[in-house]
């Protein structure tokens, strides 16, 4: 059974956020290319209000300029993961796991799959149904008839079988920031929290237990402190 080690980063700058990302998976990297055992890692935080734009995602899928990033105290990244434009902010569980996937399995259609599925048993914890749609990475609820609302975006990059990035789960969070952008370029389909859904709160470290306990049993994982 693979170990991952647990950071939890609190409420931290996407940018510096980002940076841990980087030395950990360059950290793997390095230790691959000189043949030696590699780590695994998971990192929780939160981010201040800020949008970023996948190597996929289009400019124009951010509905503000830079004032208007101004007035919502709102920072806006290109960064190198797949997928279009997404919204972070309080609130918001994001995830980064940095894995080395050939501890794991070396194909990303399925670690994305595992992703979905870590969610999906975490809703089922709190009694909603969430499901996949088809070319359309991430989790949903709803349905055809009511409409169907994205309470998790998923965007990963992988370099050597290494993953960084990963998904964005929305706990307590103002649903409002969306408004200004398409997210994942998507126009028909709406956003949701887990707050909203269950029209109460939610303790946040619940969750954070919740998710932990799901990754382990998906990813047939330890994850250490």
């Amino acid at each position: 059974m693979n170990s991952v080690f647990f950071k939890n980063l609190g409420i931290i700058d996407f940018k510096e956020a980002w940076g841990v990302q980087e030395d950990l998976l360059n950290s793997i990297i390095k230790k691959k290319r000189e043949g030696l055992k590699t780590e695994n890692y998971i990192i929780f935080c939160q981010h201040p209000h800020v949008y970023t734009l996948g190597k996929s995602g289009k400019a124009e899928h951010l509905l503000l300029n830079s004032e208007g990033l101004k007035s919502r105290d709102a920072s806006f990244y290109k960064i190198n993961r797949g997928g279009d434009i997404t919204y972070h902010g309080p609130g918001q569980l994001v995830i980064y796991p940095i894995l080395d996937l050939d501890n794991f399995f070396t194909d990303i259609h399925k670690y994305l799959r595992f992703l979905e599925e870590v969610v999906i048993l975490v809703l089922k914890k709190h009694n909603l149904s969430g499901f996949r749609i088809n070319d359309s990475t991430g989790v949903w609820l709803g349905d055809q008839k009511v409409g169907y609302k994205k309470i998790c975006a998923m965007g990963v990059r992988t370099s050597r079988w290494v993953t960084m990035h990963g998904l964005a789960f929305n706990v307590d969070v103002d649903l409002s920031y969306f408004n200004s952008i398409i997210p994942c370029g998507i126009t028909d389909k709406g956003v949701t929290s887990l707050n909203n859904e269950l029209g109460k709160s939610v303790n946040f470290l619940a969750v954070e237990e919740s998710f932990r306990s799901c990754f382990q049993e998906v990813f047939n994982c330890k994850i250490v402190d």
